[in-house]
């Protein structure tokens, strides 16, 4: 990494501007500033705007390799039949359905990704190799079996003190599934596990109205009194879904100031609901986020396509074109994602991380230019993002992507793989 200038960029408000990175920073924003060295690598931005990468907050990233398996079922039917598929996965399946998963985020403008997914060490490899931020986070999935249960503590306990050596831009968190496919016994540990080393906690929460009445059935109280029972919801809390939310549990994840991931691509396919409660779960404090979830639930990795489907169904079941803010909805695809995970990015601004992509506007979606969010997310598709800078790293330039024939290869022939052993 060296010097990258940024000539004459226009940020989201519509501010043109020089951007300048030294090493992995934003080190200055100005209207105007002085020539680079001849070291510098120079790119002119008269056609582009320049916006912060985005963050996609619920992924399970290696999840490609079964994009469009169980279409027409709903959450409970279609999780055996994902589950009887992923008893196969190995560890070069796990890579490259990263590598695959990472392609494709790239090329959607996303340079940061909360991910729950299995053999967490070789998609660190994978994420490493493709330069972009991720946070992993080993699963625990135990479904009451008590003897699995403690297998999966043991070697949650080795993977994390593997993680002391991961680079930078890659975190070790600790992923709960669910509170209907992880015993008590479990939960408690993963509590105390979390706590002593300050990590992001990540868990599927409130997806589906079975999983809220069920989970009353059983305890008397909902799944997101069920995680604060063990002292879970808190600042380092990141709750996939919050689909089938109470106002008490609204009040609880806002007053601790949890995050809550939206992934309405994934909750509209699965017919898990879509009344999003967006705002009140802002008013109450919390950190709302967009997610995909895995692309065998949404097919996509997109969070601009996620972003335009949140909007329009803010605005719809509302009946309020200003429910939710153009504004607002960039915040809560990058910024809030930032401050979710603890990176200092999300914004463009000297000092911050420089994750930043560039938007081709000289398309006709763009055009006229008079308002630039409306046409990025309603008008526009992701193949605008032409350049993707992540860490003053370039990972994408001219939408060419390092390898990314390779991947494609290797992950077809890997899912076929996976396929045929699954089904014999």
């Amino acid at each position: 990494m060296g010097t990258i200038f940024l000539k004459g960029a226009r940020l989201a408000s519509g501010r043109k501007c020089d951007i300048r990175i030294e090493g992995d920073r934003i080190v200055a924003v100005a209207d105007s500033l002085p020539a680079p060295g001849a070291d510098a690598r120079i790119i002119d931005c008269r056609n582009y705007y320049a916006i912060p990468g985005l963050y996609n907050m619920h992924t399970h990233a290696a999840m490609t390799l079964v994009r469009g398996v169980g279409k027409g079922e709903t959450l409970h039917t279609w999780l055996q039949e994902i589950w009887d598929i992923e008893s196969h996965l190995d560890e070069e399946a796990i890579y490259w359905g990263t590598k695959l998963a990472a392609l494709e985020m790239i090329k959607c403008g996303v340079t940061c990704f909360a991910d729950m997914y299995w053999m967490i060490p070789s998609a660190m490899k994978a994420v490493d190799e493709m330069g972009l931020r991720a946070s992993l986070s080993y699963v625990l999935l135990d479904g009451g079996d008590r003897e699995k249960a403690r297998k999966q503590r043991e070697e949650c306990e080795e993977v994390a003190a593997q993680a002391s050596l991961w680079p930078e831009k890659v975190q070790f968190s600790l992923g709960i599934h669910a509170d209907y496919t992880v015993c008590d016994e479990n939960m408690e540990w993963a509590s105390d596990f979390a706590f002593r080393r300050n990590l992001k906690v990540q868990a599927h929460l409130s997806e589906t109205e079975k999983e809220m009445r069920d989970t009353i059935a059983k305890y008397g109280f909902s799944p997101v009194a069920h995680f604060d029972r063990y002292g879970l919801v808190n600042s380092n809390f990141i709750a996939a879904h919050g689909l089938w939310l109470s106002d008490t549990d609204i009040e609880t994840l806002g007053s601790r100031g949890a995050t809550v991931v939206h992934n309405i691509n994934s909750n509209l396919m699965l017919s898990s609901g879509y009344k999003f409660k967006y705002k009140e779960l802002r008013d109450a404090g919390a950190n709302v986020c967009v997610g995909t979830d895995g692309t065998a639930s949404s097919d996509n990795l997109d969070v601009r396509e996620s972003m335009k489907t949140m909007l329009l169904l803010q605005w719809a079941w509302r009946r309020d074109p200003k429910a939710l803010p153009l504004e607002e909805l960039l915040q809560a695809a990058t910024l809030n994602g930032a401050r979710a995970l603890g990176f200092d990015s999300g914004r463009i601004e000297e000092g911050a991380l420089a994750d930043i992509a560039l938007i081709d506007v000289r398309r006709p979606a763009f055009v006229p230019d008079f308002n630039f969010l409306s046409n990025y997310v309603l008008a526009a598709d992701s193949s605008c993002v032409d350049t993707l800078i992540c860490g003053g790293e370039i990972l994408m330039e001219n939408r060419r992507v390092k390898g990314e024939e390779e991947i494609l290869d290797m992950a077809e022939k890997n899912a076929r793989r996976l396929m045929k052993q699954a089904r014999g």
